[in-house]
Formats: C-alpha cells, sequence, structure tokens
C-alpha cells in the first residue's frame, strides 16, 4: 500500500475521532442536564458499544474481502447519519422513548466507530515492516495521536454545547464529516488490505490462541476503564464536586489527551538505555502496576482520604499506566495477527474491546447508582486483576517478528 493511501485512511480516522469525542460529551452533558439517571445515561451508550462487537466481527471479514477503503468511507457516511439523527430528539419526549431513540441513532455511531478504527489500525500492518520496531512506533503513533484528538474532541463537544447548542452542534461535525467522505472518494481509490483469497464468513471467529487470550485481557482493560470513565466520573464531578460542564469536559480532555501523548512515546519508554524489549513481559508487568494504582485509589476514595486530589491525581497517574497497557495491546495484535488475515484478526480483538467496553459502560451507570463513585473504582480494580492474570498467559510472540 502506497504510504500516501496511509496518510489519507489515518486523516480519515482522525477526523472521525474528534467528532466521535465531542458527540460522547454532547450526549453526556445533554442528558445529565436534561435529568436523566446515571443508569438512563449509560443505557444511551449501550447500544454504541454493542453494535461494535458485532461491526468489527463483520467488518474484519468485509474489509479482507472488499477493501479498507470501503468500510472507512462507510463508517464515515453512517456517522453523518447518526449525527443527523439525533437532532430530531426533543425534550418533551417521554423519556423511554427518547432513551430508545438515542439509543438507536447511537448504535449506528457505534457500528461508525469501529468500521474507521478496524479499518485504519489493519492499514498499519500492510506498510510496516518490525525488523527495527517500526511496527510498534507507527501503531503507537497512530494510537496515541487518535486519544489526544478524542481528547480535544470531549473539550470541543462540551463547548459546542455552551456556545451553540445540541442541534447546532450535531449538524457541524456532520458538515465536517461530509467534505471528509468526498475527500476520500476523490484521493483514495486504492484496494486496502483486500485479501488475495476470499475468507468465509466463519472466519470471523479467530482461532489464533494467542489473539483470543490477547483479546480477553483487552476486555478486562477497557472495561476496567470504563467502569469509572463513562458515568460514574462525569456525573460526580459535575453533581457532587459541582464542577461546570466545561470543567468536566475539560479534565476529560486533558486525561485522554495526555493518555494519547504517552501512548505515542510508549516505545521510547519501554526501550530506554537501548535495551530491547520483551513486549509480552512487558505487558505482564505495566497491568500489574495498573492493578496496584487501580486498588490504591478505591481504598482513598472509599476511606474519603483526600477525595479530591485522589480522584483527579489518582486517575492522572491511571491514565499515564492505561496509556502503556493500551499500547502494548495495540502493537501485539498486530504482531500476532496473520498478514493475510490481518482484517479479521484486528476485528476479532476490537469486537473483545467493544464486549468490554459495553460491560464497562453498563457497570458504571449501576455501580455509581448502588455505591457511588468507590463502588465504581473497586469494580475497575477487580477488572484489572483480570486483565494482568489473562496477560500471564500470552504466548512469546512469533520468531521474525
Amino acid at each position: 500500500m502506497k504510504l500516501h493511501n496511509y496518510a489519507l485512511v489515518t486523516a480519515g480516522y482522525w477526523v472521525f475521532t474528534l467528532t466521535d469525542g465531542a458527540l460522547r460529551m454532547l450526549v453526556l452533558l445533554h442528558f445529565n442536564e436534561l435529568g436523566y439517571s446515571p443508569v438512563s445515561i449509560a443505557f444511551l451508550f449501550l447500544a454504541y458499544e454493542f453494535m461494535g462487537i458485532l461491526t468489527n466481527l463483520l467488518g474484519g471479514w468485509v474489509g479482507a474481502r472488499r477493501g479498507l477503503n470501503r468500510t472507512l468511507v462507510a463508517g464515515l457516511g453512517l456517522q453523518i447519519v447518526a449525527l443527523a439523527a439525533l437532532t430530531f430528539e426533543r425534550a418533551s419526549w417521554q423519556t423511554w422513548f427518547a432513551v430508545t431513540f438515542v439509543m438507536a441513532a447511537q448504535a449506528l455511531s457505534g457500528i461508525a466507530k469501529d468500521l474507521t478504527k478496524m479499518s485504519s489500525k489493519s492499514a498499519v500492518k500492510t506498510v510496516a515492516g518490525d525488523a527495527d520496531g517500526a511496527l510498534f512506533r507507527m501503531v503507537a503513533v497512530l494510537t496515541g495521536s487518535k486519544n489526544a484528538l478524542k481528547g480535544v474532541g470531549f473539550f470541543l463537544g462540551a463547548w459546542l454545547l455552551s456556545a451553540i447548542g445540541y442541534d447546532d452542534a450535531l449538524w457541524s461535525m456532520a458538515a465536517a464529516l461530509a467534505v471528509t467522505v468526498v475527500a476520500l472518494l476523490i484521493f483514495l481509490n486504492e484496494d486496502i488490505g483486500k485479501s488475495k483469497k476470499k475468507p468465509p464468513l466463519r472466519s470471523v471467529l479467530s482461532k489464533s490462541t494467542a489473539i483470543n487470550r490477547l483479546s480477553a485481557a483487552r476486555f478486562f482493560l477497557f472495561g476496567a476503564r470504563d467502569i469509572w470513565f463513562v458515568v460514574a466520573l462525569p456525573v460526580f464531578l459535575s453533581d457532587h464536586l459541582g464542577w461546570s460542564h466545561s470543567g468536566v469536559g475539560g479534565f476529560l480532555a486533558v486525561w485522554v489527551i495526555g493518555y494519547g501523548i504517552i501512548q505515542s512515546f510508549a516505545p521510547r519508554i519501554l526501550s530506554r538505555g537501548g535495551t530491547k524489549v520483551d513486549e509480552v513481559q512487558a505487558t505482564q508487568q505495566w497491568a500489574f502496576i495498573l492493578g496496584i494504582v487501580s486498588a490504591a485509589i478505591a481504598v482513598l476514595v472509599a476511606f474519603d482520604i483526600a477525595t479530591t486530589v485522589a480522584i483527579v491525581g489518582g486517575l492522572i497517574v491511571f491514565g499515564a499506566v492505561f496509556a502503556m497497557n493500551s499500547s502494548l495491546h495495540s502493537y501485539l495484535v498486530l504482531a500476532y495477527a496473520d498478514d493475510e488475515d490481518v482484517a479479521l484478526d484486528v476485528g476479532f480483538y476490537y469486537s473483545a474491546n467493544a464486549a468490554g467496553r459495553l460491560v464497562g459502560t453498563l457497570l458504571s451507570g449501576v455501580l455509581y447508582l448502588q455505591g457511588g463513585l468507590a463502588a465504581a473504582l473497586w469494580g475497575s480494580a477487580l477488572f484489572v486483576m483480570a486483565t494482568w492474570l489473562l496477560s500471564l498467559r500470552l504466548p512469546p510472540l512469533p520468531t521474525g517478528d
């Protein structure tokens, strides 16, 4: 694949990421302002995460058969439809109908997000050799920059809601995506990542032990983050600490931006001193460190010890360590993946990621409602422990990678 095509795919992913981050913050703050409960808000995101499970499985299969450029454009187009649909929601609707309607629109957005993610991540494998660690560096930069932009999107969503309102914010993002789609249709005309063979539908379920174990670890890793991140923390900051919309959005934005920056530099951090890195062993070590950090934050909040400092400072540390874990996972899936079936393997892996986020999102609302932020943090710590235990079962990397 030509490098400029990879750049186009990445640029499309970046534009989508900005709108996706902004949309999440818009929906969360808008419906919290309307008086929806934490569980109701969590339900708004469930369809988004559930569709990610199916989309990654089937999207990888479609991408292998039809080309990743087609799945990317389809994802961007669906996001435009989802944004436009959300403008029809009205505050006068009954709660059950509004939640159902927004869940349906979020389902489209979930399909869109995972089509673009799968397309971009799979494309990295087609351009990077890994004799000198190029694959790790490229996937770290792509993933880190994406998350940094998602953080900017959080801030953008909060700012747009305050500046121009809910509907106008949605229309402005749809317009930006429409311009991106037109540019990709004109300039991205090569079949990227298209398999030479036609994989059957049954091939969507991974048969690789390495991919299966890594996917299970990924499930718990992202579930651990979203248990406190999606609903519990923003609602706590807004309702209990009295933070403004801009304050909540700004903090989450800075958190994600910092997390993305650390992801980008993960290969340099790991190889400091010039020593060769064993990425599997590093994954196990960083998962253990994340477990210690998670438990420490939960203890401080549960016993009301410097709660604000524990939450703000502790979750910044959590984000840094989480970034190292996530970056290592993102590299390992491509290192373990078969060259010919990379889209299928990456799709399966990210379906597990979406499943973890689905469970984490639901638990974020339920645990917060039952026991406040402390309960959500304890749930997160347990999920991190599961991640560490599963990482201990990861096999060595294939020779030659």
